[in-house]
């Protein structure tokens, strides 16, 4: 009776793990790889599922392959935060790359437009290395920039703007300079998931070696 209890209260833990697992797997804000973030979330999705089914029916394969995904999608979480840490200043190179790029696109995609100026806003910054990076964007009409690199947000604020009255500084020089001050928070975030994650799996090799030991846990 000792050993049911036990398995019952396991089970019931694991359930709650697998809601939570499922509730914090949406998009990060400012996705910019729309599909890639749904093609993971539905991977995610999918795994909780295999571990509610395993959980449920108390099928050892099921719960196997729960525990293996798990692991697997831990060990990944856990090197990219280091990865993440130990080369910061590549993340930044990159991150450079990519606003640029995005710039480029800012006039023709209208997602692409609110998340650059979501970023302007945010950081009180205009452009990548300043607001004169915006003159080789064809915006309209010729000469403008967005309005979020005003410091006062209105309407029509970024046409023959004062540079009094704007963000002067690049996004790549303040974003970076967050990244780099912030590195221990950003990495210990997956880190943070990660032991969630763990007591996820020791839950579900509680349940698993109760299946393979045969003890009746309904």
């Amino acid at each position: 009776m000792a050993v049911e209890g036990g398995m019952k209260c396991v089970k019931f833990l694991l359930y709650v793990f697998l809601l939570a697992f499922c509730i914090n797997q949406g998009p990060t804000p400012g996705s910019l790889l729309p599909v890639v973030i749904i093609a993971v979330g539905a991977f995610l999705f999918l795994v909780a599922l295999v571990g509610c089914c395993g959980t449920c029916k108390e099928n050892y394969c099921l719960m196997i392959t729960f525990v293996i995904f798990l692991s697997l999608i831990m060990l990944v979480e856990v090197a990219t935060a280091i990865a993440g840490y130990v080369f910061r200043d590549k993340v930044v190179s990159e991150f450079k790359k990519n606003f640029q790029q995005q710039m480029q696109t800012y006039p023709k995609d209208n997602q692409t437009a609110v998340f650059l100026d979501k970023l302007q806003q945010e950081f009180k910054c205009c452009g990548a290395a300043n607001y004169t990076d915006w003159e080789t964007i064809p915006l309209v009409p010729k000469g403008r920039i967005p309005d979020s690199c005003c410091v006062n947000v209105s309407a029509g604020c970024g046409i023959k703007f004062n540079p009094k009255d704007i963000y002067t500084k690049g996004c790549i020089e303040m974003i970076g300079g967050w990244l780099r001050s912030n590195a221990l928070v950003v990495a210990a975030a997956p880190l943070g998931i990660a032991f969630v994650e763990v007591l996820g799996i020791v839950f579900a090799c509680c349940l698993v070696k109760s299946i393979r030991s045969g003890y009746e846990v309904m």
